[in-house]
C-alpha cells in the first residue's frame, strides 16, 4: 500500500530533524511553499505539520509559523505509535539504514508472568524478542510476552505503560553496548482488551542517550472519562 503523502513529507522533514540538518529554532518553510515543493494541496501539508507536531519535533507560534523544538523528546502517542511497527516508528526518525530482527520461541511461563496472563502456573506463553538497530547501532531491544494463540495487539482497547531509568537485563545491556552501572531508558507496557485482561505485557529499553525525554499523548473517550 502507497504512503500516504502527508506521512512521507512528514517523515522527510523527521529525519532531517532528528539527524540535525534542520537544528533546534529553524523555521520551516510557509505551508504554500512546501505545498509548492511537493506538489500537493496545503490541507496536505497541515496533515503533515500536525503530524511533526504530535511527534513533539515542532511547535507552532501564531503569526509567526512552525518552528523545530528546542528539546527533541520521543513522543508517544498512544495507542497510534503503539500500532506502528518499529520499522516504521524509527525509519521516520533517521536517515539511515534502520533493521529490525525478531525472534520468537514458547515458553513456560513463569508464576508472575502466569499470574499478570491471568493463566495457570507453567502454561505456554509466546516470548517475542524484537532488536533494532540504525546503521549498526543499536538503538531498541524488547521482549514480549502473551499467551499462546493472541496475535500481537490486536483487539486491545487499553495500554499502560511505565517509563523510567533503570539498570538493564543482562541481554538488554550486551545488546545495547550498555557500560556496567549505566541505566538506560526503559518503557513496561501492558496492553489490555476491553474487559481489561491482560493480552501482552512489553520490556523495552532503549540508550539512555537516544531521547531527552518522554511525553505522552492520550486519546481519551468521552463517555469512559465521564463515567469512569
Amino acid at each position: 500500500m502507497a504512503e500516504p503523502a502527508y506521512v512521507a513529507i512528514a517523515g522527510k522533514y523527521a529525519r532531517q530533524i532528528r539527524t540535525g540538518a534542520l537544528p533546534p529554532g529553524t523555521q520551516l518553510p510557509s505551508f504554500a511553499e512546501i505545498a509548492e515543493r511537493n506538489g500537493v494541496s496545503q490541507i496536505v501539508i497541515r496533515h503533515a505539520v500536525k503530524l511533526l507536531l504530535s511527534q513533539g519535533l515542532v511547535r507552532t507560534v501564531e503569526r509567526r509559523g512552525t518552528f523545530v523544538t528546542d528539546h527533541l523528546d520521543l513522543v508517544r502517542v498512544a495507542p497510534e505509535r503503539q500500532l506502528e511497527s518499529p520499522e516504521t516508528s524509527f525509519g521516520q526518525e533517521s536517515e539511515h539504514e534502520v533493521r529490525v530482527e525478531r525472534n520468537s520461541k514458547r515458553m513456560s511461563a513463569p508464576d508472575i508472568l502466569a499470574e499478570i496472563l491471568g493463566l495457570d502456573p507453567g502454561a505456554e506463553i509466546t516470548h517475542v524478542i524484537t532488536r533494532a538497530s540504525e546503521a549498526g547501532r543499536p538503538i531498541s531491544i524488547s521482549d514480549s510476552y502473551q499467551p499462546v494463540g493472541t496475535d500481537g495487539t490486536e483487539g486491545a482497547a487499553f495500554l499502560e505503560e511505565t517509563v523510567a531509568d533503570r539498570l538493564p537485563s543482562s541481554t538488554h545491556a550486551s545488546w545495547l553496548n550498555t557500560p556496567a552501572g549505566d541505566l538506560v531508558k526503559t518503557v513496561h507496557q501492558r496492553f489490555l482488551a476491553p474487559d481489561e485482561r491482560v493480552m501482552m505485557v512489553c520490556d523495552v529499553s532503549y540508550p539512555r542517550d537516544r531521547y531527552g525525554a518522554f511525553v505522552f499523548r492520550m486519546t481519551l473517550d468521552p463517555q469512559v472519562a465521564r463515567t469512569g
